[in-house]
This record gives C-alpha cells, sequence and structure tokens, in this order.
C-alpha cells in the first residue's frame, strides 16, 4: 500500500456502520471506526466517507463508488449489504454483482480493499425464530457472497461477525443497533490488526479508551421515543410484509419437517448469484455454523481479546442502518 507525497488516500464506502453512527463527534457529525482507523495510520492519511446510512449495495455501486474513484484510494473500504436485507424483494444475484463490480473497481485502480463479513440482525433484536430465520438465511447469503468475492479480489477480509459486540457492555450506542464509541473502538482496532498481519499498516493500532461513558438505559429509552418510532415505521411499511410472507412459510416448513429446504434454496440462489458472475462459493470453515465463513487468505480472526469483551455467541454484531 504505497502513498504518495499528498499523503495516504483512504475511501470510505458503505452504510452506518462505516458512517460511524453511535460515535458522534462533539461538534457535530460522526468519528466511527474508519475515522479512527485513517488516525492509526498516520498523520499524512486523507479521509474521503462516502458512507450514509440506510444506503443500499446500489448506491454503494453508483454514486459512492464514483466519488471514491475520483479520490483515487490507496485503500478503501467495501461493507454494505445489511441494509439490502432488511428491504423487501431482497435479492443475492443483485447484490452480488453490485459488489463484485464495487470491489473490482476499486481493486483495478490498486487500492487495498477492506470487507468484512455483516451481522445478523435477527440474533441482534432477539426476534423470534419464524422472523430471525428468514433473516438469517438472508445474511448468511450475503456473508456467504462477500467472502467469495474477497477471495476472488484478494481483499483485506475481517471476520466482523463473530465478535460478540452485541453482548460486550457498553458496545452498542443508545439506539441498540450500531456500535457506540467503544463499538467502534474495537473494530478499528481489528482492521488494524488486520492491515498489519498482511504487511499494510505498521505503528500501534487504535486505542480502546473511550472518550465518554457508553449511553446508558435512559438514552435508549429517548432514542426510540424519538427517532427509533420512526425507524420502526419504516420497517413495518417495507420489510414486514415481505417478513411475514417469510415467517408463514417457516411455519408451514418447521410443522412439516423441510425446513432444510429453505435453507437449501438459499443456498442454491446464492451458488447461483456467484455462477453468473463467474465464481465459485468460497471455502467453509469449521466454525461457519456460529455465524463466520471465509474464502480469502488474508483474514482476522477473533481473538483473546474478543473473547474477553463478552461471552461467545453465534455471530452477532451490531445492524446496519
Amino acid at each position: 500500500m504505497n502513498s504518495g507525497p499528498e499523503g495516504l488516500r483512504f475511501a470510505v464506502l458503505g452504510d452506518s456502520l462505516s458512517e460511524g453512527v453511535g460515535d458522534p463527534l462533539p461538534g457535530g457529525g460522526w468519528r466511527g471506526w474508519a475515522g479512527l482507523l485513517a488516525e492509526a495510520l498516520g498523520e499524512d492519511v486523507v479521509l474521503l466517507n462516502t458512507a450514509r446510512s440506510g444506503a443500499l449495495s446500489g448506491d454503494v455501486a453508483g454514486p459512492q463508488l464514483a466519488a471514491a474513484l475520483r479520490h483515487r484510494p490507496h485503500l478503501a473500504s467495501v461493507l454494505v449489504g445489511g441494509n439490502d436485507t432488511l428491504r423487501g424483494g431482497f435479492a443475492i444475484d443483485r447484490v452480488a454483482a453490485e459488489l463484485h463490480a464495487t470491489i473490482g473497481a476499486l481493486r483495478a485502480t490498486g487500492a487495498e480493499v477492506l470487507t468484512a463479513c455483516l451481522p445478523d440482525p435477527g440474533s441482534v433484536l432477539g426476534l423470534p425464530w419464524p422472523l430471525a430465520r428468514p433473516l438469517g438465511r438472508r445474511m448468511r447469503a450475503l456473508n456467504d457472497t462477500v467472502h467469495a468475492l474477497s477471495a476472488h479480489h484478494g481483499t483485506v477480509h475481517l471476520h466482523a461477525a463473530a465478535h460478540p459486540w452485541s453482548t460486550s457492555p457498553g458496545s452498542l450506542s443508545a439506539d441498540r443497533l450500531h456500535p457506540s464509541e467503544a463499538g467502534h473502538r474495537l473494530l478499528a482496532r481489528d482492521f488494524h490488526a488486520a492491515l498489519a498481519a498482511a504487511g499494510l499498516a505498521t505503528g500501534p493500532g487504535p486505542g480502546l479508551g473511550t472518550d465518554g461513558p457508553p449511553p446508558g438505559r435512559a438514552a435508549s429509552v429517548w432514542w426510540m421515543a424519538t427517532r427509533g418510532t420512526r425507524w420502526v415505521a419504516d420497517r413495518c411499511t417495507d420489510l414486514l410484509p415481505d417478513l411475514l410472507r417469510l415467517a408463514c412459510a417457516e411455519y408451514r416448513s418447521e410443522a412439516r419437517g423441510t425446513a432444510v429446504l429453505l435453507d437449501a434454496a438459499s443456498d442454491e440462489a446464492t451458488a447461483a448469484a456467484l455462477a453468473s458472475l463467474g465464481l465459485a462459493p468460497a471455502p467453509v470453515p469449521d466454525y461457519a455454523r456460529r455465524g463466520a465463513r471465509t474464502g480469502t487468505k488474508r483474514i482476522l480472526v477473533p481473538g483473546a481479546d474478543w473473547a474477553a469483551a463478552g461471552s461467545e455467541v453465534s455471530g452477532t454484531t451490531p445492524m446496519t442502518g
């Protein structure tokens, strides 16, 4: 990762997770894991954060990618797809094609690209199984796709979904959907470690000490009373009808003992989406059943610090949005 005399150019593409929601700056706006990582990479980093709350894979493949390419980045990050799984009419073939185009365009310029598997929203929200299973299936399809694309394009890939962020005290923001400052610091630290392991970063990673206390229960109640109701209403008009249909199918399959067929159909759709791009599914490691899958050699797996941060859970991380 060679930077020019003007400094290391870092472009950030994605949704609210990469925008930094949950880690506010004193003067307004968000800092987040990308800002923290940029600080750790050196004083000469020129950061362009195009990530926006609610972004879909198509938004990243469109205006965000165009802006990133104009930035001529040495390093870029692409973390998106969680919002796609929370929309009616989710289609893994479309998401796969858009991610393939985005990552491929960045790698074609010589940029190193950061990718990560994403959270299972059903696990984070603690939804009942008829609702959680369809969302989990969508997230597995997304993560399998990201792993295959990461292997194909040679990205620096992080198993973020294997880390117990949502159970680590103080790691979630007031909205209970995004990382708090502590959560963003954990993600920044692990991305720095992944870059260092790939020989692309030196020096100490971002510190884990926070600038202030984590949000308390009162902050969560206030968020739900002010902004949370709007988020729920948006999902009720978009995702809920589709999710109820999927839940009914889940109930019927469970009663008939054919739920495994739904898993197989999802896996077949993912394989078909990758095949249409000339790719094969990435190899699945032993711990895939815990929610993390990989297919790239340059990867950071959960370490001792994460294990100490909270009890081991099945692939739960903060949601995007």
